[in-house]
């Protein structure tokens, strides 16, 4: 048995076993990255749909996919791959890429106006050494290397990365312990404390999706706002946030779409504190 360091679980993991994301295990008493190069979904997406909203706009990025989180949120839009029944059966199936034929593959990719990797669709800290390992091959060719993350990680993962990751979209997914916990089977505190030591190293932007009774109140979007705004990007500008519209899914079916309005209003609340405030999902 051997301790994996990866989130604040600090999951006891059997020899052979996996651990609570599904995606790390144990070989030779050493913890390792189980989907490693294990490769569920693959697409050429505009930046925007990431979202980034400031980060080369206008661009194509090679979006690309393990399987396995370390969250249980019950609206997962990926949920085939993430934590579900089916995410077992991808772990078996997936098709296995080296950190070299993927970076080929989005240097092929250049002339469709790709200008790099994102690692995401599940969640891709829990396979971190894969998104290392292809990121520095990526930057030795000009490449750019993005995260989409829900930020359920210690800083010595963070550190791994730091020197090849040129932008991140981080869940911010509420700003009440009681929903990180309760809901998303997560820690709130975890999380801002890597979106704080992330924004020192590469461009960063927060995505909150808003759910009907769980993180809709004025009160947490403006506790929220205010505390972002006092997160700088490297380059000296404001983090944005996007607030973005649930829709049923999952196990999360018994209530319905949070309503657009609800949305702008939000926003609003949001634009009190801070100068890049966006809107998705409506």
């Amino acid at each position: 048995m051997a301790k994996c360091g990866v989130c604040f679980r600090h999951c006891d993991i059997k020899e052979g076993q996996l651990g609570f994301c599904g995606g790390r295990t144990v070989a030779d008493g050493r913890v390792t990255a189980y989907n490693y190069g294990r490769i569920s979904s693959i697409a050429l997406d505009p930046i925007e749909k990431k979202p980034l909203k400031r980060f080369f706009p206008g661009s194509m990025i090679l979006s690309v996919g393990s399987f396995g989180c370390n969250l249980r949120c019950p609206f997962c839009q990926n949920s085939e791959i993430s934590w579900s029944e089916q995410a077992i059966r991808y772990a078996k199936s997936a098709d296995i890429i080296s950190p070299e034929s993927l970076t080929e593959l989005a240097e092929s990719a250049r002339t469709k106006g790709n200008i790099g990797l994102a690692y995401t669709y599940n969640e891709p800290l829990i396979g971190y050494e894969f998104v290392r390992d292809t990121a520095v091959l990526a930057r030795q060719k000009g490449l750019k290397n993005i995260m989409v993350t829900n930020g359920t990680a210690e800083l010595s993962v963070l550190e791994e990365l730091r020197s090849c990751i040129d932008a991140m979209n981080i869940d911010l997914k509420g700003f009440t312990d009681r929903y990180y916990s309760d809901v998303l089977g997560g820690d709130r505190h975890q999380v801002m404390a890597f979106i704080e030591e992330a924004v020192k190293t590469c461009h960063i932007e927060l995505t909150a999706l808003i759910v009907p009774g769980e993180n809709d109140s004025e009160d947490e979007i403006r506790s929220m706002s205010r505390w972002i705004s006092r997160l700088k990007n490297p380059d000296g500008s404001g983090v944005p946030l996007h607030i973005t519209r649930f829709f049923p899914r999952f196990h999360m079916q018994d209530r319905e779409a949070t309503d657009v309005s609800r949305i702008y209003r939000l926003a609003d609340i949001a634009r009190e504190a801070l100068e890049y405030v966006y809107t998705g999902n409506c």
